[in-house]
């Protein structure tokens, strides 16, 4: 992989994972309030899920588990 590549990679990680730092603390302030919206508490969470899959396959990208 050549390194802008991996470069890249990098920032899209950095930018993703900053994403879903920001939704934990979002979910967490929605939860806590007494009249929370159900639906909109699910949405956040199904998208923190799809930027945890996306994190994964980044990571995936930039660490590949290489077998001996």
């Amino acid at each position: 992989m050549a390194q802008t590549d991996t470069d890249a990679l990098r920032r899209e990680l950095a930018q993703l994972r900053q994403e879903h730092r920001d939704l934990d603390v979002a979910v967490e302030a929605l939860a806590s309030t007494a009249n929370h919206d159900v639906l909109q508490l699910q949405r956040l969470k199904k998208k923190k899920l799809i930027l945890k899959d996306r994190i994964s396959v980044l990571e995936d990208q930039l660490h590949p588990d290489i077998i001996a």
